[in-house]
């Protein structure tokens, strides 16, 4: 039996922690924070739970990419809440809603009532979007229709090149990317297949789930007691350790040691290489890590509302301020924030007729938090809760404008940055996705699953994407180097018969 250690219990350390477990070997999860879970965690205010990352999901109907994988990961207990399938998102630029239905001929048909002139571009685009998702084995989970050529034109290609290539008019252009805050893309930077993944993802079907997303985490924590693996909390590992060969275990702030055989970091690559200093790490790769950027960090505002005035809304709200385009939404100036926001309800019931909570999100660059480093949570002083207090006062005003009364149906809200973030997950600069993807770095903008150390691995959205399936994506990467893609595969297809 093999000896595993993986330090995190976000979703990437837990789902692989299930499927190692599983397959026989000795798992036990390193967690610094108290709490399990990661980006999953949630909190608790007056009786009202607010997620703080896993927000909504996607293909998630029998049959679809992410049932199918938790189908693999036998977590079948968690319930889940779909949202309106004729308006699961709703982008608003200026004073103009547009509306996004599940189902690509629904979408191509929704979309043409705004744009008729343009219904053959949008349906180039759809079948383009289709045509990205599923040239990629990981995003079917099949070996069969793999197109590699496909898949590397259009990591090459940035998101707003291959939609104007599709379509001319520039608000339907707009419209397309109205959800950039889901990924954070920039302008000629993020590829397109990071557009058409998440399209994809949220287009076949959208979900939140029900009272909360921690019962993801917590339905994995089970099912890996049930193979035999631990997590540990208050253990924050602060050295990977190796006989300059190959790993040999970890060692905790506390002075607790761990042996291991293989050691999995579900953290980002830079505080990961930081704990060792074993020389089979190339200079050339640690600076490769730490000079890659990190997508913006967000401002979150967290709303608890007055028994029974919001009725609950069933979808994802973007907004955009007349004139301003989704895009360089990060670009903001101290005048002009917010420039964009994602407004969204949490669901605590299958039916909820009512919503007791809600959250705003916008873009919050890390310098803005410099005169606040190296202090705690709960101790940051008064200057800080001015800030958050001013930014969320903003952040209130522009939704307003789309929703007038909301303010006097708001008993109380709490508010986070990405220093808040940064505390929480290690995640550098308070990230919201980790590492971003850029096509002017090329193939160094790549975050491996293998170390040059033997038997240290990484998993977890940097080394694919953010987001359920993009971790996910990420746990089988890494599971497959050490069991086998085929076996992976081949599990996935048993499991789902």
């Amino acid at each position: 039996m093999k000896r595993c250690v993986i330090i995190g219990s976000g979703l990437g350390g837990l789902s692989t922690g299930v499927i190692l477990a599983r397959e026989g070997y000795d798992v036990t999860i390193l967690e610094q924070e108290a709490q399990i879970g990661g980006c999953l965690q949630c909190f608790k205010r007056h009786g009202i739970k607010f997620e703080t990352g896993m927000h909504f999901i996607g293909s998630a109907r029998k049959g679809q990419t992410l049932n199918r994988l938790l189908r693999y990961l036998e977590i079948d207990d968690v319930a889940l809440s779909e949202l309106d399938r004729q308006a699961y998102d709703i982008v608003r630029l200026g004073a103009d809603e547009f509306r996004f239905p599940n189902g690509a001929e629904a979408f191509i048909d929704q979309m043409s009532t705004y744009f008729p002139h343009e219904r053959d571009g949008i349906a180039d685009y759809m079948r383009c979007v289709e045509r990205v998702a599923n040239a990629s084995s990981l995003h079917t989970l099949s070996l069969e229709n793999a197109d590699s050529a496909i898949s590397n034109e259009y990591q090459l290609r940035s998101i707003n090149e291959v939609i104007d290539s599709h379509v001319s008019d520039p608000l339907l252009r707009n419209v397309l990317v109205g959800n950039l805050p889901l990924y954070a893309a920039r302008r000629d930077k993020t590829p397109f297949s990071t557009h058409a993944f998440i399209v994809d993802f949220y287009n076949q079907s959208s979900f939140r789930v029900v009272d909360g997303s921690d019962h993801i985490g917590f339905a994995l924590l089970r099912k890996l007691g049930q193979y035999g693996g631990r997590v540990l909390t208050r253990q924050q590992v602060v050295k990977i350790n190796s006989d300059g060969a190959r790993v040999t275990g970890v060692s905790t702030a506390s002075g607790d040691s761990y042996p291991a055989d293989i050691v999995v970091s579900a953290i980002h690559p830079v505080p990961t290489l930081a704990m060792t200093d074993s020389s089979l790490i190339r200079p050339a790769f640690r600076r490769r890590m730490a000079s890659l950027p990190n997508t913006i960090g967000i401002f979150s505002v967290y709303l608890e509302f007055k028994s029974e005035t919001v009725p609950y809304m069933n979808n994802n709200y973007y907004a955009y301020p007349a004139g301003l385009s989704p895009w360089d939404s990060e670009a903001y100036t101290a005048e002009d924030w917010p420039r964009g926001y994602l407004y969204m309800h949490f669901c605590h019931d299958s039916y909820p007729r009512y919503a007791q909570g809600g959250v705003i999100l916008s873009y919050m660059r890390f310098d803005e938090m410099a005169p606040w480093l190296g202090t705690t949570v709960g101790h940051r002083g008064d200057d800080y809760e001015r800030f958050k207090h001013q930014h969320a006062e903003r952040l209130l005003d522009a939704v307003e404008v789309a929703f007038p009364g909301l303010r006097n149906n708001i008993q109380q809200y709490y508010t986070s940055t990405p220093l808040t973030y940064l505390n929480y997950t290690g995640t550098p600069e308070g990230s919201a996705y980790g590492v971003a993807r850029d096509i002017t770095l090329g193939v160094s903008c790549h975050v491996p699953q293998r170390t040059k150390l033997p038997g240290l691995y990484l998993t977890g959205q940097n080394i694919n994407s953010h987001g359920i399936l993009g971790v996910l994506v990420g746990t089988v990467v890494t599971c497959s180097d050490l069991l086998g893609t085929e076996h992976i595969y081949r599990q996935i297809i048993k499991a789902n018969q």
